[in-house]
Parts: C-alpha cells; structure tokens; sequence
C-alpha cells in the first residue's frame, strides 16, 4: 500500500501528538507547474472534542478547506505525494521532518532543526478569518467570476457573508446543539447568506447539517434548488411556502434576516414553538407598532420629527422582541451586523436559548412599561405567544 512508504513520516506524526508538540505539515512542490492545486497545509483541530486534522487545498484561485479522521487522513497524504507533490515537512516543536519523494517514488526522510517555537490553537477557525471556501456557488450567485475572483459590485455583498459566518460561527460554538443540526431560513431570497451558511457549517465546521431555506417566490425557489444540486449540497433545499405554513416542528436554529414587519414576529414566534436553541433575526420595515401609535400625541419632544419617531419606535419594537425572548429563557443580543456603509437594514437580534431561569415578572413589567411610555397597546409578538 502507498500508505506503507511513508512509515517513518506517520510514526513522527504519531509521536508529536503524543508529546503535544504537533504544528502542521506542509505539501508542496507540486509534480506539474500547471496543476491548480499548489499546496496542502494540514493541522490539528477538535470538533466535538475528537481530534481531527484538517485539511487547507491551496488552488490558484481559492482555498477549500475538509477535515478527516486519522487514518483517512493519512492515507490521503500518502496518495497526495505520490499523485501531486514532491516534498512534505511535518513541523513539531522539537525538530522539523522533511520527507522528499522522487520522480521514481523513492521516499527520503530527514530531519531539521525546529522551525516553530509555539504552538497554533487547535480550534477549527483562526479569530476573524472567516472564508468562504466553495467558490462554486459563488459564482452560480454571481459574485465571483469564473477565475474565482470576487466582482467589484459584489465586494459588499462578500463582506457581509463573512461577517455572517463570523457571527454564526460564535454561536455554534457556545452552544450545545444536537449532532445533526437543522436549520431553518426564514425568506432566503436569493440564497447568498443560506449557500455560505450550509458551505461553511458542514465544509470547514464538519457539521452535519441539514437547512431549509423558505421563500415566497417560487423563481427564486427553483433557482436556488438548481444550485444546490450543481454544487452537490445534498442536505441543502429550498421550499416555496409561508412561514406561517412551514410546520416542521424540528428547528435547531431559525434565522430571519430582513423578514418584512410582522414577518419578523411569525419567524421568532416559529422558532419559540419549536423551542429553537438559537434565533437570530435582522429585523425590518417595523411597521405594526408606528401605524398602532399614529396620531397619538407623544410628551417626548424627540417624537415630534418624523425621522426620529421612525427610529424610536424601530427600537422600541426590536427592545420589545428581545424582552419577549428573554421572558421565554433566550439570552439575547441585539448589535450592528454590518456597517451601514453597507446598508441600513444593519440591526441583528439575537437569541440563545438559557438553562438559567429568568424572572419573567420583572421582564413583564418592563414591558408593561414601555408600552405605557410610547402609548403601544400591544405587540404582535406578544399577542401570539398569548394566544399559543
């Protein structure tokens, strides 16, 4: 077996976890100067407290990034050198071993002095570095072109992906959610948050996963399955349907990103029945509670101009949700998503559902108080969480 050349290699990889002193190994020089993949960094990581190492594809033009068990894993390197690479280096805190393969398959092995003096975290993401490493969707969505490099007019639109993935990637990881994950996306529109959710979460998180998107449209429905099939994302699918008839009772985590007024309360409320760990929602338009105060006088001189009691009052409704989460047991977070260079739809709300009980007498009174403050006789939130 081509596993069997490279003995010396996987005893030296074997031993530096042992010793706890592993850094990564590097493949490189590739066979063809034409081959598109030009090197393989390899490092250790633990999903679910397994160890794991996990695999960085270097192309030309994008990075894909797999995670695999040891045996597979080694097994891969092996091929890996004897099909696309001439030389490996395994960096370990105590020496450096350099492993040449030459044009007649012979395997030479030496060793170096240590390159690295510390260790690399072993989480799966390095801080901030979140990378979108299908660049297939992207350029089915239009965001790449065909060499992979990003669009000038998407740029925006890339950034706010991986901001994303940034934000979801912190919440997975605090939470403990089941070994399959489903995922519930509320209005996924053209699917660009939904694809690089899905890419994400099972490519480079290792994840099993299963999302629904849920749109309206049923153009946008069809487009969106056809992309998923050509990407083979086989646990990925879009459904043409209302929240409202969505009645999967299963929901890991439910995301409603720019759901349209009330849409936003149908989404939330969907996710309290389903008892979701995770809700997060980018609220919009804020309609049922401006149109419910209109022409009621308001004390606050601030409410006399109509740009602010805009404002106030889309404040108002989203501190309402987050308390209506909270007299549920979620912790909540409401922040800016993306700068509103970007856009002005930038407020995300977010909420994780808590073991700590909260004391929903003190929050009902809050509540009861910011209805009283801004002359709000009920939220819609509110009414269907009554009437459930």
């Amino acid at each position: 077996m081509s596993i069997e050349k490279f003995n010396d290699l996987f005893t030296e990889l074997n031993q530096s976890i042992e010793r706890d002193d592993f850094v990564k190994i590097t493949l490189s020089k590739p066979l063809s100067k034409r081959n598109e993949l030009t090197n393989v960094y390899i490092r250790l990581i633990y999903i679910k407290e397994e160890a794991q190492l996990s695999f960085t594809y270097r192309y030309k033009t994008n990075d894909q990034v797999k995670n695999y068990a040891f045996s597979e894993a080694k097994q891969l390197i092996a091929d890996l050198l004897l099909a696309s690479f001439r030389f490996a280096t395994l960096f370990t805190l105590e020496k450096d071993v350099q492993v040449f393969v030459s044009k007649k398959k012979v395997v030479t092995t030496k060793n170096q002095y240590p390159s690295f003096k510390n260790k690399p975290p072993e989480t799966h993401n390095k801080p901030k570095e979140r990378k979108i490493t299908n660049s297939e969707f992207l350029k089915h969505l239009g965001i790449s072109d065909k060499e992979g490099n990003i669009i000038h007019k998407m740029a925006d639109k890339y950034r706010q992906i991986n901001k994303y993935l940034e934000i979801i990637d912190d919440l997975v990881s605090s939470s403990k959610l089941s070994n399959t994950i489903h995922i519930v996306d509320m209005g996924s529109g053209k699917g660009y948050l939904t694809f690089a959710l899905y890419d994400f979460l099972t490519n480079q998180k290792g994840f099993d996963v299963e999302i629904t998107g849920i749109e309206l449209r049923q153009k946008l429905v069809d487009y969106c399955n056809d992309i998923a099939k050509k990407c083979d994302f086989e646990k990925l699918k879009f459904e043409c349907k209302s929240i409202e008839d969505y009645t999967e009772k299963r929901i890991d985590i439910l995301i409603a990103l720019h759901a349209c007024d009330t849409a936003t309360d149908d989404a939330i409320f969907k996710g309290l029945s389903s008892k979701s760990d995770i809700i997060i929602t980018a609220p919009c338009c804020h309609k049922q509670i401006r149109q419910q105060v209109k022409g009621t006088a308001q004390e606050s001189p601030i409410l006399k101009y109509g740009i602010f009691k805009e404002r106030q009052f889309e404040m108002v409704t989203d501190t309402m949700r987050a308390l209506l989460l909270e007299k549920e047991n979620y912790q909540t977070k409401i922040f800016e998503f993306v700068s509103n260079e970007h856009t002005r739809k930038n407020v995300m709300l977010v909420g994780k559902k808590s073991s700590k009980k909260n004391d929903s007498k003190l929050i009902g009174q809050k509540i009861e108080q910011l209805k009283s403050d801004f002359g709000v006789t009920e939220h819609y939130l509110e009414k269907l969480i009554k009437e459930a």
